[in-house]
């Protein structure tokens, strides 16, 4: 009977398993933007540069694509991994 307890160890491991897997995409689709969101978050990220017209319209495009814009004016990329690793063709970043 020494064995007896190994099911349940078992079973609680892949019941942990599952259960931070589940956690896990909760939290990242917590930081997922709703399109209409994509906006007024790019107007205040483009609020302090002086080219408005192409910030605005990159950083919608990569809004749309990342569902995720950084906090703050500048910077903070690596909050959102997808806007942070979008690259032109010549290797610099896209997303404002």
């Amino acid at each position: 009977m020494a064995g007896g307890g190994r099911p349940y160890v078992a079973l609680l491991l892949v019941v942990s398993l599952i259960l931070l897997v589940s956690f896990a995409d909760v939290a990242q689709a917590k930081n997922r933007l709703k399109s209409w969101e994509c906006k007024p978050r790019c107007t205040y990220r483009c609020s302090a540069t002086s080219h408005k017209k192409p910030c605005m319209f990159f950083c919608l495009k990569c809004c749309a694509k990342c569902l995720c814009v950084p906090g703050g004016v500048y910077g903070n990329k690596h909050k959102c991994s997808c806007y942070n690793n979008w690259k032109t063709q010549d290797g610099k970043p896209k997303c404002p």
